[in-house]
């Protein structure tokens, strides 16, 4: 607890007087383009991964970053979504999975979580994720954590698509998802293609999109 409460001196003393005119425009307004999805993981930090300031990102975080399927008894994430899209006009979702991440091991793996039965109940919004990643063959226990981390990200953007406030956006073009996974050793980042639904280096195609605004226009 130390280390917070000198961190937080050194912004309120050192950090915070240089930066008074961004915070006191934050203090009444937020603008964030970008809704970011990812794990709970204290490895993976959004605003560093992607060098934003304060109020350019809004977040949500979560064992596994899951995004549960839109429900008649919508929780945290739901509403979170739906505030994002809705309410701050966001133009961009990203679901960002990660390299070593606990909850997809625990997935992958099958390891039996009776101890930690709101865990256990939490990861079954990655069932058809998991369907899909039993029926591969791998090549290695990596390669096997690897492949649900992907998989996970690409049910969870399938999920996200149900609920209502993104549908609707995403049918007026304003509205583009982004499929990430993040390597934490080498700071790298592997997105989903849309045109060919396999994720490819984001540092050689800065371009990927996982569903483009127009294209989900054109098909619904």
């Amino acid at each position: 607890m130390k280390a917070l409460i000198d961190g937080l001196l050194k912004f309120q003393k050192e950090v915070f007087p240089q930066r008074t005119d961004l915070f006191k425009h934050l203090a009444t307004t937020q603008h964030p383009g970008t809704l970011f999805i990812t794990c709970s993981d204290s490895r993976v930090v959004p605003e560093l991964l992607t060098q934003q300031e304060p109020g350019e990102l809004f977040v949500i975080r979560n064992a596994g970053n899951i995004v549960p399927s839109y429900s008649p008894h919508p929780g945290g994430v739901s509403a979170t979504v739906e505030y994002a899209v809705a309410v701050l006009g966001v133009t961009d979702i990203v679901i960002c999975g990660h390299s070593d991440c606990g909850a997809m091991t625990a997935v992958a793996k099958c390891t039996c979580m009776n101890h930690l039965p709101a865990v256990a109940g939490w990861l079954e919004h990655a069932a058809s994720a998991k369907v899909i990643h039993e029926s591969r063959v791998h090549i290695s226990e990596a390669a096997k954590v690897g492949s649900m981390v992907r998989e996970n990200v690409i049910a969870q953007l399938a999920n996200l698509q149900t609920h209502p406030s993104v549908r609707l956006a995403q049918d007026r073009g304003l509205l583009n998802l982004h499929g990430w996974v993040y390597d934490i050793e080498t700071g790298s980042i592997d997105a989903l293609d849309a045109d060919n639904r396999s994720f490819k280096s984001l540092l050689d195609h800065p371009s990927t999109c996982a569903v483009h605004a127009r294209q989900a226009n054109a098909a619904a």
